[in-house]
């Protein structure tokens, strides 16, 4: 298997890129981690992770991986595993693009799909890094690996990438750009590269909040990722989903470098933070191709739907009227029909007490909720309109577990003739980050008797 992967012997490309680079005088270099057998630059990780776990003793024959993802990684365990004789279960977030879900299924996979952010996030209580570890730990046939904060992630980009891309510029490199997502690549590849010379710039690049690009973090989604060192790294940046999705049709049509949105991301970062200065050396990380994201693409540019389509034969684009409703709910985003956990917090000691309204499952309500929190499914809300409260002037916030659906609820509820409805941002997920209190169902029905 190591000798299919990247190696010294066979390394990922290097390329340089002309015309989308705005500058004179600093060269820009794409790795097209592509290149790989898998197809991503999580083939590293995957068969570094297995790797260290055997060493470890943790795998033997017939035994099942359990892993949280994004999809790269649950693609690379999963061929990997196929060659070793390791199934995988993935509970993943039912937001990753339907291509990279499919082809896990077609792999072998078990795949898990569960309402959790477009990355998987450490801390949500119900999310795709909680399902891995809980499965891990109540069912002895699984073992998880756990890429967020298993050193070998970022040992397999010090033991393969850094030196690679120390070799292919023949140690004139003067920055390396990385996108920030479990940080396994831009903490592992940094470190070599500054052994080598410490005056080497690591540079990350962020998302923006409520992103479209899988694989990638936000500063606010970075607090709980273990590999997340920013004491290593020289500087950051954001970009916003319509800079990484422009500059990856741009890669593609004008360098035709097949890139996907999160090396868009990447280089546009790169342009933010490198000055133009002779003898600048810049490589930046195009993580995998763009064949995994069609359906992301319609998302981003609806126009290049097939012609003589109807919106609502074309499953892979949204309709117009799914658009519409896409934009109300971004509306929501506003100060007046949102409300910060940490403002919630303070208004929930107060005697201006918001009635809470939970959207999520009984089950999942049950296994962790906010105190004084009234259940009513999102699916159920129109059926027991009657149990939320008669004065359509009463508070109400709306919760769920990223902040996604508890924005459709808000906007039922102002449809019923509710005024003062607001969602609250990042949902229970944020809530247990803030470290503020949770209880659950069997709790409450004592603190009741």
């Amino acid at each position: 298997m190591m000798g299919l992967l990247s190696s010294k012997e066979n390394p990922t490309p290097i390329v340089r890129l002309n015309k989308v680079v705005p500058f004179k005088h600093t060269r820009v270099y794409a790795k097209l981690e592509w290149y790989n057998p898998f197809g991503a630059v999580k083939d590293r990780v995957a068969n570094n992770l297995i790797l260290d776990a055997e060493e470890r003793g943790l795998l033997s024959s017939g035994k099942k991986l359990v892993e949280a993802t994004s999809g790269n990684t649950g693609i690379g365990l999963a061929l990997v595993g196929n060659l070793k004789g390791y199934s995988l279960r993935t509970p993943l977030s039912d937001q990753i693009p339907v291509e990279k879900r499919t082809v896990l299924r077609f792999f072998g996979a078990e795949v898990i799909e569960l309402d959790d952010a477009l990355c998987p996030l450490p801390g949500a209580p119900e999310g795709a890094i909680a399902r891995a570890r809980e499965t891990a730990q109540t069912e002895d046939e699984f073992e998880i690996l756990d890429q967020y904060i298993n050193e070998a992630n970022p040992g397999a980009h010090y033991r393969t990438t850094g030196p690679e891309i120390w070799r292919q510029t023949q140690g004139h490199i003067t920055h390396f750009v990385a996108g920030l997502g479990t940080c396994g690549t831009i903490t592992g590849t940094g470190r070599f590269l500054k052994e080598q010379n410490r005056a080497v710039k690591v540079l990350g690049v962020a998302p923006e909040d409520g992103h479209d690009i899988p694989g990638v973090r936000s500063k606010r989604q970075l607090g709980q990722t273990e590999l997340y060192h920013p004491e290593e790294y020289d500087a950051e940046v954001d970009v916003s989903d319509e800079e990484a999705y422009d500059l990856c049709l741009r890669l593609n049509r004008e360098e035709s470098i097949v890139a996907g949105p999160s090396s868009g991301m990447n280089l546009a970062g790169a342009f933010k933070l490198v000055p133009d200065e002779p003898g600048n050396v810049v490589v930046v990380i195009f993580c995998d191709n763009i064949f995994k994201y069609a359906s992301s693409v319609l998302r981003h540019f609806p126009e290049l739907r097939p012609p003589g389509k109807s919106d609502e034969s074309d499953s892979g684009a949204p309709s117009r009227n799914e658009q519409f409703l896409a934009n109300l709910v971004e509306n929501l985003k506003n100060p007046h029909d949102s409300i910060r956990v940490k403002d919630l917090n303070v208004q929930l000691e107060s005697s201006a007490r918001p009635v809470l309204l939970d959207i999520r499952s009984e089950e999942h309500f049950a296994e962790s909720h906010i105190p004084g929190s009234i259940n009513i499914p999102q699916d159920d809300l129109s059926d027991r309109s009657a149990e939320l409260p008669d004065d359509r002037d009463a508070a109400i916030v709306t919760v769920c577990n990223i902040g996604k659906f508890s924005k459709y609820a808000t906007l039922f509820l102002k449809s019923k003739g509710y005024r003062n409805v607001r969602s609250a941002k990042g949902g229970l997920d944020e809530w247990v980050r803030k470290g503020f209190q949770t209880t659950n169902a069997v709790v409450a029905a004592n603190d009741s008797q």
